[in-house]
């Protein structure tokens, strides 16, 4: 049975605080209060799942959080493998005018009785499905004792083994290893910033995020979904560029909404054969798909969707104009209303 598998090696819980506005160095009630398991994959996982993928999610919880874990909306899906004590807390604040302020706890190292039990339920997952995707995502822990990042390299042979296709949704040192020798990733999915601290320069125009994406692309990767915030996303692969934007009706949760880009794309994806039989163009349909669904999270008021997009469409270009000018952080794209939210934000 072809499925998605996603591992979250740093799972955590989310804390999201609704207040009117956020001030800094005063005392400020929340109007409104939420928790759940989160963690990139495991966010990844539930909007597959509901979009009616078939997906598991491998994460890694502390003890002291796995019968809030088995309570939750989520709980079907997760593969959890069970650490001692608490898991992280990641805090959202969001005020009036839909702003987001994140506190993210450090990543807690994985011991390595941890990490072998990890693999192992990763495989037990990919082997049984016929051609899956394993989805590597969110922050890479230190093997405790080390000093070292975990060995993502043996999670990358286990995908070999067993027939997976790879995305990889990680950042900082995690992503520069990976970057090192990229070969055989599938699917990579920088934002801006991370994309340009990859190839060493900033980028300002549609035309730099190709060039850098391209540059990527050559060291081995097959596409890289460049997500750019209100300016939408781009697909990008050794002879192809297909934007994407679509627009949030109101903006609930910044959080997460590329979590659900990155579903949606693997969604858009599952249907291309379909698309191709249809005389569509399969890249863009993913694209419009992962623009979609991230613009849907953005109108979501939690970190983990529910269901999927409805009335939200895409804009998509499948010769987009390079020269268009990114849009600078904290302003709206030219093109948006107020109302307009990033789909991958």
């Amino acid at each position: 049975m072809t499925g998605i598998v996603t591992l979250t090696a740093a799972g955590a819980i989310d804390a999201t605080y609704r207040v009117t506005a956020l001030r800094r160095g005063t005392f400020t009630r929340a109007e409104s209060y939420t928790r759940e398991v989160s963690g990139k994959g495991v966010n990844v996982s539930a909007a597959l799942a509901a979009g009616g993928a078939d997906t598991a999610a491998v994460v890694v919880l502390g003890a002291d959080d796995v019968r809030f874990a088995r309570c939750g909306l989520t709980a079907p899906l997760l593969r959890i493998v069970e650490v001692p004590g608490p898991t992280r807390v990641n805090t959202s604040v969001i005020d009036a005018e839909g702003a987001t302020t994140k506190v993210n706890a450090p990543t807690p190292p994985l011991s390595p009785e941890a990490w072998e039990a990890t693999i192992e339920t990763l495989r037990a997952e990919l082997a049984t499905r016929t051609e899956p995707w394993l989805v590597i995502s969110g922050s890479v822990p230190e093997l405790a004792g080390t000093g070292s990042l975990v060995d993502l390299g043996v999670v990358r042979a286990v995908a070999r083994e067993l027939g997976a296709r790879v995305a990889v949704d990680t950042s900082g040192a995690a992503l520069d290893v990976l970057l090192a020798d990229p070969a055989g990733i599938d699917l990579l999915t920088p934002n801006v910033d991370e994309l340009a601290a990859a190839v060493g320069r900033p980028l300002a125009t549609l035309g730099d995020v190709v060039m850098a994406a391209r540059e990527i692309v050559a060291r081995g990767v097959v596409t890289v979904l460049a997500s750019m915030g209100a300016d939408g996303l781009l697909a990008v692969t050794a002879d192809r560029a297909v934007f994407a934007r679509a627009d949030a009706p109101y903006v609930a949760n910044t959080a997460g909404a590329g979590d659900a880009a990155l579903a949606g794309f693997l969604l858009g994806l599952t249907r291309a054969p379909a698309a191709s039989a249809a005389g569509a163009d399969p890249l863009a349909v993913a694209a419009a798909s992962a623009a979609e669904w991230g613009a849907h999270a953005v109108a979501h008021a939690s970190t983990v969707v529910a269901g999927p997009p409805l009335g939200i469409r895409a804009l998509v270009e499948t010769a987009p104009d390079l020269a268009r000018p990114l849009t600078p952080e904290g302003e709206l794209p030219a093109s948006a209303g107020a109302s307009t939210a990033g789909a991958t934000a």
